[in-house]
């Protein structure tokens, strides 16, 4: 056995858990079914989503208080009117680390809640065709397709994509079926766009047609939510977003990632991994233009400020590591 096989053989051994799966119940191994609750944040009005978000009521404590004597007042509940609506998300609690996509990351819900913002408070995303590259359970894409054309969500491995075509299913009735959501098998160590197989008898459940092939061409949207933490992962992502971006219609990523910091044998410190091969792809418009006058290709990478953007989606603590990027690439004048 060589030292790949080995390495891989302990990642396929290894269990890890998502910090958003920590109120599950616990000893489950196999696939659970959560809800997530997307409500509209005060002072964010969407009325072109009135059939989406529903009026519900919640009660409210108010705080303790005492009277001039020191007897306790008992304090009345409180309505609070809310518009929400529910999302149900199959998932594993635990997976190995080639199966993470079985499970919700804080990334993908802060993808979730700027994709909800866009939707509710512009037209940006209305009517668009969307790649949502390693989708795992297929959240954010799912909330897209409200707005969107077409959604294609994309990922590896016939479990995951399993998982996120049960997702689908699992929302129908939220989902908005005047759209068309495609669940479709992405590998990004093989060429882009995909083969396609002219045999429909032998055609598999997760390949590509050559009329999605055309329609993904003038995608002008790309996701990904938590495919930053490993180098070899990165750089096979850049592969594929140069070939993706480098043809059809100008296209803008916006990804999520989480800095998972470990201790670095080879670095004798603690680092980020894959975080720092992420941002060296990466360059500002300074930096682009000052290549040889703008004639190379180059990834212009801005980082937007998570702080700005309303939380949708409840239950999860966004933290301090977690940062999202809106990504262009520059084809170059040569």
């Amino acid at each position: 056995m060589n030292g790949g096989d080995s390495k891989d053989d302990e990642e396929e051994r290894e269990q890890v858990m998502s910090e958003v799966h920590l109120g599950c119940p616990p000893g489950i191994s196999g696939p659970h079914i959560s809800r997530f609750t997307i409500c509209l944040p005060s002072g964010v009005e969407s009325s072109r989503f009135n059939g989406l978000f529903k009026e519900e009521e919640s009660c409210t404590d108010q705080e303790i208080r005492f009277d001039e004597d020191g007897d306790l007042i008992l304090p009345r509940r409180r309505q609070i009117s809310r518009r929400c609506f529910t999302m149900k998300i199959q998932h594993n609690i635990t997976s190995s680390i080639p199966s993470v996509g079985l499970q919700v990351w804080k990334a993908e819900l802060i993808l979730s809640d700027f994709v909800l913002h866009k939707m509710c408070t512009s037209m940006e995303f209305h009517g668009i065709v969307s790649l949502e590259l390693g989708a795992g359970t297929g959240l954010a894409g799912m909330l897209l397709a409200h707005a969107a054309k077409t959604v294609f969500l994309t990922d590896h491995g016939d479990q995951i994509l399993e998982n996120c075509l049960k997702n689908v299913q699992l929302n129908s009735g939220v989902l908005n079926h005047q759209k068309v959501v495609y669940v479709r098998e992405l590998d990004w160590t093989h060429p882009w766009p995909p083969k396609v197989s002219s045999d429909l008898a032998t055609q598999e459940r997760f390949s590509w047609s050559s009329s999605e092939l055309e329609e993904v061409q003038k995608a002008s949207l790309l996701l990904a939510a938590d495919v930053i933490y490993s180098d070899d992962l990165t750089d096979a992502l850049f592969g594929i977003l140069e070939r993706i971006m480098s043809q059809g219609s100008e296209k803008v990523l916006y990804l999520a990632l989480e800095k998972r910091y470990n201790f670095s044998l080879d670095d004798l410190d603690v680092v980020a991994n894959g975080y720092l091969n992420f941002r060296s792809y990466l360059k500002d418009d300074s930096e682009c233009e000052g290549l040889e006058l703008g004639s190379l290709p180059c990834f212009m990478g801005k980082c937007i400020d998570v702080a700005e953007i309303p939380q949708y989606v409840g239950g999860y603590d966004r933290g301090d590591d977690v940062e999202l990027w809106e990504i262009r690439y520059s084809k170059g004048k040569l």
